[in-house]
């Protein structure tokens, strides 16, 4: 079984980068039953529209918003083991 996580971020938001961090590191932790994308807002406007994202970061698992905002990596990681 897969787990598609994407982390939508933005070049102007200070917040980002922390969210893009703890995705790495839970992708680390996971391994290979996470499948990960990091999107930028501006240039997947299909896919902010389809999830309704009205800010960033937001995290979003099999389709459905999980976090806006930030995550540490334990509660990502822990989030993406409630999927397996």
């Amino acid at each position: 079984m897969t787990i598609k996580l994407e982390v939508f971020t933005s070049l102007s938001c200070p917040y980002c980068p922390m969210a893009v961090a703890a995705a790495e590191e839970a992708v680390k932790e996971l391994g290979d039953v996470v499948d990960y994308e990091h999107l930028d807002v501006n240039e997947n406007m299909d896919k902010v529209q389809e999830y309704t994202i009205m800010s960033v970061p937001t995290v979003v698992i099999d389709g459905e918003v999980a976090f806006i905002g930030a995550p540490s990596t334990e509660e990502l990681v822990e989030k993406l083991k409630e999927k397996l």
